[in-house]
Parts: C-alpha cells; sequence; structure tokens
C-alpha cells in the first residue's frame, strides 16, 4: 500500500471566540460600563491618568469637537505625532464619529507627509508641534499649497487643542447619538499607509470589523482582562501599537501605559516597574535594546507575565532571554502584516517555549491560512516552503483609491498574498523563513538570510545579526553580514567569522564580507532596513560595476 500523502499546507482558525459585531465607539461604551472605574490609559511623561469613565467622557469630547470643526462620516482626519494621550482620544473619538484616521509615520518628511495627504485626501489634521527636531509646523505650512483637501490643522500643546475639547464637552455625548446610529462595522475606518521599499507608500484601508476583531482576538490569545496593564512603547502610528496595544486593552478593560513619546529602553523598564505592568510589547530590536540596557538588573520586573513580540522575525536566543530574564513566561509571538489588520497567526500561553521560540503560531479565529508556490499558485504539501497568504475578516478592504494595486496583492478567492516564505508544520504551526524578495541567489543556491541570521546569534560575541546579498560578478551574488558587537567583545573579521562557520554551514551561506557596526538602519517600527543596508554595502565596498551588471 503506498505512503499516503502528507496533508497540505493549509489551515482554518476556530469559530470561538464570536466576532464582535458593533464599532469601536459601541465597544468602548460597553467596556466604560462594565468598568467605569478601572485604569484605562496611564500616560508616564506627564502623570496623567484616566478611569474608563474618565476616558469615555474624554472621547466623546474629541469626537464632538471634531464634528464641531466640520468633520463628518467618512473625512479623512490626519495624526501626526509620537505617541501621547491625544493620540489614543484622537483614535477612539475619530471612530465614534465615523472619520477615517490617516495614520502618519512620524518618521515622515515633507515629500512622504504632502503625498499623504493628498493620496487620501485628509480635512483636517492633528498634530504634535515637534519631534525629535523636527519641526511639524513648518513642514505642514511647506506641503500645505499642495494638499487642496486640508481645511485645517490643529496643533496639540496649543490652545486650538484645548478649544477643540471645550467645544465638543460643550456640544455633549447627545450630539454624537444620531450620528453613531449610522455607523456600520463594515465602514472604512482607518488609513495605515505601508512603507514599500521602493516607490510611494500604499493607503492599506481598515474597517471598524477588521481592527476592533483583531485587537479582541489577540487580547483573548493573551487572556487580558481588567486587572492587566499593557506597556506599549511600540508606535500609535502603527497596528502594533493602535490595534495589538490600544484595542486588545479596550476590548478587554485593561490599561493602556505609555512610557515614552518613542521607544528608550530604559524608560520602558522603569514604566513596566512604575506601572507594574503584566505585558510589554515590542519588537525584537526593542527586546535586544532592553535586555541590553546596562541598568536591566536594577529593574523589577516580577508584574511581567506576557507580552507579544511582533513586527519581524524573532531570532530564538532573543525569545528564550525574554521568558527567563524578563519574566514575561507567556510571552507570544504575532505574525500578520498591516494589510490583514494585523495578525494572522498567533503564539498560544499554552504552547510549549520551544514551540513559543521557534514558530509564528497558528492560525488565528475566523481566518484561513495556506502556503502555496509562488511560481504555480499551487498549495505546497506540509514542510515545504512556499508564499504565506491569508483570508478571512482581517484582511483589508484594499488601497486606499489604488485599485489596480490591490488586486496585485489579494487575488480573485480573496487571499492576500504576504510575500512572506514560511513552512506549516504537521501540527499547523507556521515558521517564517524570509521574504521573497530577501532571498539570495548564489550560484544558482538559494539562501535565505534568516536561516543565517538565526545561526550567527549562537556566537558568543554577536549581539545582533543582520545579512543581505550584495552583486557579485562571478556568483551574481554574495553574502554580507552586518553585526552588532555584546560589549567589550573583541573586533570580529571576516575570516574569524568563516573559522566559526566551518563545518556547521554549508559554504555557500558562508558571508563573504563582515561589516561591524553600533546599530543598523531602521524604520520609525523597529525594522531593520535591509534595502539600505545593500546600498551601503555595495558603495563600501566598491561593487557599483557589478551592481549595474543586468541579470535575467
Amino acid at each position: 500500500m503506498p505512503d499516503s500523502m502528507p496533508p497540505l499546507s493549509r489551515a482554518q482558525g476556530p469559530s470561538v471566540p464570536p466576532l464582535l459585531a458593533g464599532t469601536i465607539g459601541e465597544s468602548l461604551r460597553a467596556t466604560a460600563a462594565r468598568f467605569p472605574e478601572a485604569e484605562a490609559l496611564v500616560d508616564c511623561p506627564s502623570g496623567q491618568r484616566w478611569s474608563y469613565r474618565e476616558f469615555l467622557a474624554d472621547v466623546e469630547a474629541c469626537a464632538a469637537g471634531l464634528v464641531s470643526r466640520g468633520v463628518q462620516r467618512g473625512d479623512r482626519v490626519g495624526i501626526w505625532s509620537p505617541n501621547r494621550p491625544e493620540w489614543v482620544l484622537a483614535q477612539y473619538g475619530s471612530a465614534m464619529i465615523g472619520a477615517i484616521l490617516v495614520t502618519i509615520n512620524p518618521a515622515y518628511r515633507t515629500h512622504e507627509l504632502a503625498y499623504v495627504l493628498r493620496q487620501s485626501g485628509v480635512a483636517l489634521v492633528l498634530s504634535a508641534k515637534e519631534f525629535k527636531g523636527s519641526d511639524y509646523r513648518a513642514m505642514i505650512d511647506e506641503v500645505r499649497a499642495d494638499c487642496p483637501d486640508l481645511r485645517e490643522v490643529v496643533f496639540f500643546d496649543d490652545p486650538a487643542w484645548e478649544s477643540l475639547m471645550q467645544e465638543g464637552r460643550a456640544l455633549g455625548r447627545e450630539s454624537l447619538r444620531l450620528l453613531e446610529a449610522g455607523l456600520r462595522a463594515s465602514d472604512d475606518i482607518n488609513i495605515q499607509y505601508t512603507s514599500g521599499t521602493t516607490g510611494f507608500p500604499k493607503g492599506a484601508t481598515l474597517t471598524h470589523r477588521n481592527i476592533l476583531n483583531n485587537g479582541f482576538m489577540v487580547g483573548e490569545g493573551n487572556a487580558y482582562s481588567e486587572v492587566d496593564r499593557i506597556c506599549i512603547p511600540v508606535p500609535f502610528y502603527h497596528c502594533f501599537g493602535m490595534v495589538l496595544g490600544n484595542l486588545a486593552a479596550t476590548t478587554h478593560g485593561s490599561a493602556m501605559v505609555i512610557p515614552a513619546p518613542a521607544f528608550d529602553p530604559g524608560l520602558t523598564l522603569a514604566a513596566v516597574e512604575a506601572e507594574r505592568c503584566t505585558s510589554l510589547y515590542g519588537v525584537p530590536t526593542m527586546f535586544i535594546a532592553m535586555l541590553s540596557h546596562e541598568g536591566f538588573e536594577r529593574f523589577d520586573l516580577t508584574s511581567l507575565r506576557t507580552g507579544i513580540m511582533a513586527g519581524s522575525p524573532c531570532p530564538v536566543e532573543v525569545m528564550k532571554q525574554v521568558v527567563e530574564r524578563m519574566g514575561m513566561s507567556e510571552v507570544s509571538i504575532c505574525y500578520g502584516m498591516t494589510e490583514t489588520s494585523p495578525v494572522s497567526t498567533q503564539t498560544s500561553r499554552d504552547d510549549t517555549v520551544d514551540r513559543r521560540v521557534s514558530t509564528v503560531g497558528r492560525v488565528h479565529p475566523h481566518v484561513e491560512i495556506q502556503v502555496i508556490d509562488p511560481v504555480s499558485g499551487e498549495v505546497v504539501p506540509r514542510g515545504i516552503a512556499g508564499e504565506l497568504c491569508t483570508r478571512g475578516y482581517s484582511v483589508m478592504r484594499g488601497y486606499w483609491e489604488q485599485p489596480d494595486t490591490t488586486a496585485e496583492a489579494i487575488d480573485s478567492d480573496g487571499w492576500m498574498h504576504t510575500g512572506d516564505i514560511a513552512v506549516m508544520d504537521e501540527e499547523g504551526y507556521v515558521n517564517i523563513t524570509g521574504r521573497i524578495k530577501d532571498m539570495v541567489i548564489r550560484g544558482g543556491e538559494n539562501i535565505y538570510p534568516r536561516e543565517i541570521e538565526e545561526f550567527l546569534y549562537a556566537h558568543p560575541d554577536i549581539l545582533d545579526a543582520q545579512v543581505v546579498g550584495v552583486p557579485d560578478a562571478v556568483y551574481g551574488e554574495e553574502l554580507v553580514a552586518w553585526i552588532r558587537l555584546r560589549p567589550g567583545a573583541e573586533t570580529l573579521t571576516a575570516e574569524r567569522l568563516r573559522d566559526f562557520c566551518q563545518g556547521r554551514l554549508a559554504h555557500y551561506k558562508v558571508p563573504r564580507y563582515v561589516r561591524i557596526v553600533e546599530e543598523f538602519p531602521m524604520t520609525v517600527t523597529g525594522k531593520v532596513r535591509k534595502v539600505e543596508m545593500r546600498e551601503v554595502s555595495i558603495e563600501e565596498l566598491g561593487l557599483q560595476a557589478e551592481a549595474k551588471t543586468p541579470t535575467a
């Protein structure tokens, strides 16, 4: 009798708990009714605190204030600011009146700002005055003439913001009732611009149903309740902050804790200690920074139980240290993308440590995933690498006013193509092994940098490692390893690294070049910019001629 074929790499999440049927505003009102005196929001820099009763009242004031400024259902409201309490009020206030919140990357420069404001047709901008030396006032003034839909700009820490809130309080909550009654869970509520590696970013358009439910399901996965306190050092403008952070909290009565306007390892650790946070978020580079902080051992982190590591692939060794040294025994790995609200898979707190350090978990409730051959489109057997696709309630409506680009990402059967290379095992656990675009082809051999990075973490002197491909006249591409060394470690040469790899990695996977750096080029969300690494490496290694060589 012939051996049976292995099952296909396809999985469907459970149908429980049921999806939330309402809007973000309705969800917040329900939580405030259940836990009126529970703490909702804490801003560590200013010391401000809101109970759910107080938070709802200020959200209603913000919502009514926007109405008083002429904002209507479906209007786009831009927000350009680092993390601060007003950001959270604006997130929920805009949702309460059916406005579409356009979240703008705090690191944007004028040409990116102008593009986003124009492309989404933003009518009103809520903004910080400045951030990290960037004068937001001057930058908005510079682009305003090129943004015909922009009617008004309201700056935080300014009388205009206080005026907006006072106008909203004067109007009162009754002014919102009729407006809210006309909203639907299927309404567009958020546009998040994804940081494309080429060209201008694309505006992923998300609904109440998309992000409210994704935040709720993530919170369920972490077993949140009104006793949890979530430290959120990741940016609100990104799904990680506003969905996995804020919406996961408010659907469960948990507290949102803002440690600082932008990530700072010391301030984040201090916030966990001072606020007795039970959960902590971050991308791997943030956790690496906290673990290597010179005062790490002085902080009392015993309140921590869980948290989320997401945003980019997690090195196994880092995950182990988070569990062992930070006490986050129930920490969860989440995987997804902005276009899927964002989470598609998540590890469970009941998973073994091995599962939680080596996979991104299994499919989320009410979501389907499959791994396909990128060329043929056929679903591959379990254990075989291919492109991960996802389908379900969490898939975005599309890219704002870009139907052709949307059609390239979401196929006719509703599958969102992620561009990530994944392997699904017999039990449905998924391992992300790289990006299709990151794959390096050396002498005909396909190399996935993630595999080599994981290997390099085992070197006792290496704190962090990133591997990229650079052009080569003989092999087509060669590998260059960017290395951050541990404090006190001797410098690491290419020859010494090759000795370490000898007999442990296939010869074609051993990096030819090594670059020792203090830090990697990063996006504001903590993702490593490999495109920039490649460009810098080509320049420094004098490979400009090879880079111009045409390839098939």
